[in-house]
């Protein structure tokens, strides 16, 4: 059972190749910035802020202003090409955009994408409660990171 139920969704996006072809199927022009900011983000994988994004570009010698990080991350967001996540502290970008669920760790503040299946009775339970046909999903963890030095208790 895959998170997302409904069949009629186009493919996911998987890869760096994937969002670009997603960018060429959608007319979306594939400036070299655009494609700077996907590679860094496949490169990442995980969510970082425009600004995280903007200083790593531009460690890397390349050659992108905020306000194109911006726009482009916009523009990508809009058109499901990355995940946008909204926070207290501003907003998070990632290159996972089919569904999936995230753990957030909150030693680190860092957010860890994982594929959680639902069993198929738990979606028909909640389905009978709410009158709502779920179609995707996605879930939301928070903890700590396990201490690898545990002490001996015995």
């Amino acid at each position: 059972m895959d998170m997302n139920r409904d069949t009629t969704t186009r493919k996911p996006i998987r890869s760096l190749e994937d969002a670009i072809d997603r960018c060429q199927v959608q007319g979306m022009r594939l400036s070299k910035q655009r494609r700077f900011i996907l590679e860094l983000l496949w490169q990442a994988k995980e969510h970082l802020s425009a600004r995280e994004i903007y200083n790593r570009l531009n460690q890397q010698g390349k050659d992108i202003g905020h306000t194109s990080v911006y726009q482009n991350l916009e523009a990508l967001s809009e058109h499901g090409i990355i995940e946008c996540i909204e926070r207290a502290d501003g907003r998070l970008y990632g290159n996972i955009s089919d569904p999936h669920s995230h753990v957030n760790c909150l030693d680190t503040n860092q957010i860890l994408d994982v594929h959680v299946q639902l069993p198929e009775d738990l979606l028909r339970q909640i389905e009978e409660q709410t009158g709502v046909k779920i179609t995707s999903y996605s879930i939301n963890f928070f903890g700590y990171r396990k201490s690898e030095a545990i002490a001996d208790a015995s």
